[in-house]
């Protein structure tokens, strides 16, 4: 059973930055594909950036160039660095995982592991 725990969300202003982390724990003898996703209020869920097993990392039109995801297999984390925030980044950040490589050509209910999220808010 694979187990995710977010950390790093929080209030910015715009313009600011924040780095979300998320800590894998389970089979730890198998590589698995981490993204991430949000969700602002009344709206669908999103791919925001994805890193697969190769580490190929693949990202949104919206966040490209602003956002970095990047993973530390020594300590299984998973982290989103976000700059240059905007109020439209604001959300319900969930981090992802599943044996395939997905990347962001999946639809979110494709993923079979997810982490309870943590939010960001970013004010203008």
């Amino acid at each position: 059973q694979v187990q995710l725990v977010e950390s790093g969300g929080g209030s910015v202003q715009a313009g600011g930055s924040l780095r979300l982390s998320c800590a894998v724990s389970g089979n730890k003898d198998s590589t698995y594909c981490l993204a991430w996703f949000r969700q602002a209020p009344g709206k669908e869920r999103e791919g925001v950036a994805a890193i697969d097993s190769d580490d190929i990392t693949t990202y949104s039109d919206s966040v490209k160039g602003r956002f970095i995801i990047s993973r530390d297999n020594a300590k299984n984390i998973v982290h989103l660095q976000m700059n240059s925030l905007k109020p439209e980044d604001t959300a319900m950040y969930y981090c992802a995982a599943d044996f395939v490589d997905y990347g962001l050509d999946a639809a979110p209910n494709d993923y079979d592991y997810w982490g309870q999220g943590t939010q960001v808010t970013v004010s203008s």
